[in-house]
């Protein structure tokens, strides 16, 4: 399953986990998607995976 928002195009961000020791492993930050129904106009709807920043801002519109 991909990692990437339908809307804005946004992923996975990447960078290191910082131990008590000061060891560096690699880890990655997932982004909060969510499967929702999309009102695409025209009396179509879609089913897609958008990230909870784009639907708090309205750049979607939600299917009711």
């Amino acid at each position: 399953m991909s990692k990437f928002c339908d809307c804005c195009g946004r992923g996975p961000s990447t960078g290191n986990a910082v131990s008590h020791s000061n060891r560096h492993t690699r880890r990655r930050w997932l982004i909060n998607l969510r499967s929702v129904m999309i009102d695409m106009g025209g009396g179509e709807s879609r089913r897609m995976k958008i990230c909870t920043k784009c639907l708090r801002s309205n750049r979607v519109r939600r299917a009711v």
